[in-house]
């Protein structure tokens, strides 16, 4: 087993077939990848939907379904992580999906020392119109180069999507439950001192970034929440920062914290 792929899900909609589909139809053999799928903090129906649909259509695909009570997006990939086989990590949000030939690309590059970066696109729910966003700018900007370090990828190092990760960089390390909010950027940076460098695949493989109005990422926050978060993030980083100085990089540091602070002085309030 070389790759295995985490998705958690809560009360997941048509979206999830889609990006079980994408995985179904991987041109990668699918003797060398798994797929852990965690149901967290819902039961049915939609267990028995998933469980339908896994039997009825994803017969040849290697899943590890798992439901658990708990809710949160961070415990749900704590147990993938828990359960994981592969030697190569990848996360994948329930409403996105990847080109057929993603894990074939990820697989010509990947090397124990260096996390894999392909190409994000994203579209809006309900349509098939793929668009550039930063993140696509930044990979755009450093894909043609050999190897760059997190310092030049720090948009795209942000969250754990679109990317490949050598299990041993992340180790026994795992997300802090008690941040329902920037825990994507805390537990990149928890990890960030075992990354050597990052390499690119070829742009074949491309990860598939669904917008969606009410998903967690486009959910309003008031500012006094968004300020204690904030501080609270700040704390951790520095916490983190300060268990291994000579290897977590500082500039990266940095720039955490300042995304942290940006947060606060550029809030906007959503209005739909």
């Amino acid at each position: 087993m070389q790759i295995s792929v985490i998705i958690p899900t809560y009360k997941p909609q048509a979206y999830l077939w889609e990006c079980l589909d994408s995985l179904n139809a991987q041109s990668y053999s699918k003797k060398q990848f798994e797929v852990i799928l965690i149901l967290n903090g819902c039961d049915n129906p939609y267990y028995s939907q998933i469980s339908d649909y896994i039997e009825n259509k994803l017969k040849d695909l290697n899943i590890n379904f798992i439901q658990v009570d708990e809710g949160g997006v961070s415990n749900a990939r704590n147990i993938g992580l828990d359960h994981a086989k592969g030697d190569y990590i990848m996360f994948l949000d329930d409403d996105d999906y990847l080109s057929p030939a993603t894990l074939e690309e990820l697989s010509k590059v990947m090397n124990q020392f260096d996390v894999v970066i392909f190409k994000p696109l994203a579209f809006y729910d309900g349509t098939q119109s793929y668009y550039e966003y930063s993140r696509s700018f930044e990979y755009n900007a450093q894909s043609h180069k050999n190897k760059v370090s997190i310092n030049q990828v720090r948009k795209i190092f942000a969250g754990p999507v679109m990317k490949l990760f050598p299990k041993s960089v992340i180790g026994d390390r795992r997300y802090n439950v008690n941040f329902l909010n920037g825990e994507d950027s805390l537990f990149m940076f928890l990890i960030s001192n075992k990354i050597g460098k990052c390499v690119f695949a070829s742009d074949e493989a491309i990860y598939y970034r669904r917008v969606r109005e009410n998903s967690a990422a486009t959910t309003n926050k008031s500012l006094w929440y968004v300020i204690k978060n904030s501080c609270r993030l700040i704390r951790e980083y520095t916490c983190i920062y300060m268990t291994d100085i000579k290897k977590y990089n500082f500039i990266f540091f940095v720039t955490r914290v300042l995304a942290a602070l940006k947060a606060i002085m550029f809030y906007k309030k959503k209005t739909y």
